[in-house]
């Protein structure tokens, strides 16, 4: 297996050097671009392993750069990783449910940023791998591991990778209730830095994927969440 290639898309020079050191000392192939067009560019012509993002870019802006990349059948699986001066709740529930697997603010520790990468980059592998294969059904919603599809009723439901990560944990063990922190350790492996609020963004966008079957994602007050094995 080569280098994974991690698509840079910063407009600010000193830090996107200082990203693609940190990518380059992990022995990651880094490439860059300063700005959404030219890293669409880049992307199309030989698909990254994971990108890394800024909001604040000039011209196309982080989030329609990200609408762009998700998209395209050959990128729409590239896990996206936003980083932002902007960490208003708003920026942060808008880009995850464009489909970001991640969301940092900035000013960030490059090794927590690094740290991020790896997790996203193992997952990717670990859904991908020939023997992984999983297929999890619970009255009326199927996912395949393997392949990365959840099809709700028939249909398919375009989920982000953190979002397909919690349909998966709650389908291999309905009826269980998780803590925010179970949830986040299962997806995102443990001591990862990620607060309660950002699981419950993710739970609210994944109900709403899932259309009438998003029902079934009840919330146990003061725990989290419990997956029901029937519908009502």
């Amino acid at each position: 297996m080569g280098k994974a290639s991690i698509l840079i898309i910063e407009d600010d020079p000193d830090i996107r050097e200082l990203l693609e050191f940190s990518v380059a000392r992990e022995g990651w192939e880094p490439r860059a671009a300063p700005s959404g067009e030219l890293g669409l560019e880049l992307a199309r012509a030989a698909a990254p392993d994971l990108v890394l993002l800024d909001i604040m870019l000039p011209g196309m802006d982080g989030l329609e750069t990200l609408r762009s990349l998700k998209a395209d059948a050959r990128l729409a699986q590239v896990p996206v990783i936003l980083a932002s001066a902007r960490g208003e709740d708003a920026d942060v529930v808008a880009g995850l449910e464009l489909g970001a697997e991640d969301y940092v603010i900035k000013p960030f520790s490059p090794r927590v940023l690094v740290a991020r990468i790896r997790t996203a980059l193992r997952r990717r592998a670990a859904q991908s791998a020939p023997d992984a294969r999983t297929v999890l059904r619970s009255d009326g919603i199927e996912v395949d591991t393997a392949r990365h599809e959840a099809l709700v009723d028939g249909r398919r439901a375009d989920l982000s990778a953190t979002e397909f990560s919690i349909l998966s944990l709650f389908l291999s063990n309905p009826g269980r209730v998780y803590a925010r922190a179970s949830i986040i350790d299962a997806v995102k492996g443990p001591d990862y830095p990620v607060t309660d609020r950002s699981v419950d963004v993710q739970i609210v966008a994944l109900r709403r994927k899932l259309g009438e079957q998003g029902a079934r994602i009840e919330t146990v007050r003061g725990v989290g969440y419990r997956f029901k094995d029937q519908r009502a």
